[in-house]
């Protein structure tokens, strides 16, 4: 039975590295997979990078407003007309499909498409697995993972550490070098004089680096 898989993990745990691992397994096996990652996350802009210098084209960016369900039906067309254009099966053999849905960065997409990744599992019988990090720099719950969390049918934590050598839970943001705990949920690291930068941390260097504080509190 197809499932849906929610691996997540603190920044810097290695997410990307394993969706693109996924993918080619996967690939190597002859089966076909689809990667799309939510359009909010800007950086690398098309692709999955991961921090090894790997780096994938998506198949499709999900808007904020996009059906994923309907997306994703799509592009599994597109891939069986054009795998039955290349090569017809032989009789007895099954007609070339997707094997799977790779997200990356699930945690910036809405609830319902999370839902809509449940119905792809449940009503099309495309097993998800889906990458991302739990909580924001203020360790609020990202909209995306606290559904995932409450609908994957698989939970996996991919860890890191913390720079002490503790297991890293939070994700820090740093503007211009210096930790802050104010600002909006979503902010993209990119190059500029005030720089966006995450650091993972474990519970105690947050708390130290915060004065105490959770929740932008």
């Amino acid at each position: 039975m197809a499932k849906l898989y929610f691996r997540y993990g603190a920044m810097n745990s290695g997410k990307s590295t394993a969706l693109l691992q996924a993918a080619y397994n996967y690939e190597e096996r002859g089966q076909h997979v689809l990667l799309a990652k939510p359009a909010i996350d800007t950086k690398d802009a098309t692709k999955v990078s991961s921090r090894l210098g790997v780096t994938r084209d998506v198949d499709f960016l999900v808007g904020p407003d996009d059906d994923i369900r309907l997306l994703f039906g799509e592009h599994r067309e597109r891939v069986r007309n054009a795998e039955e254009d290349a090569l017809m099966p032989e009789a007895g053999e099954s007609a070339p499909d997707v094997a799977c849905l790779l997200i990356d960065e699930a945690q910036f997409l809405t609830r319902e498409q999370v839902d809509d990744l449940l119905r792809i599992v449940v009503l099309d019988g495309v097993p998800v697995l889906a990458y991302g990090i739990r909580t924001d720099f203020r360790t609020d719950a990202f909209p995306g993972s606290a559904r995932l969390m409450e609908l994957a049918h698989s939970l996996e934590e991919l860890k890191t550490i913390c720079r002490c050598g503790r297991k890293a839970l939070f994700n820090a943001r740093l503007v211009g070098g210096r930790f802050v705990f104010d600002g909006d949920q979503v902010a993209i690291d990119e190059l500029s004089a005030d720089r966006v930068t995450y650091e993972s941390m474990c519970a105690e260097c947050y708390l130290r680096e915060s004065g105490g504080r959770l929740d932008g509190r």
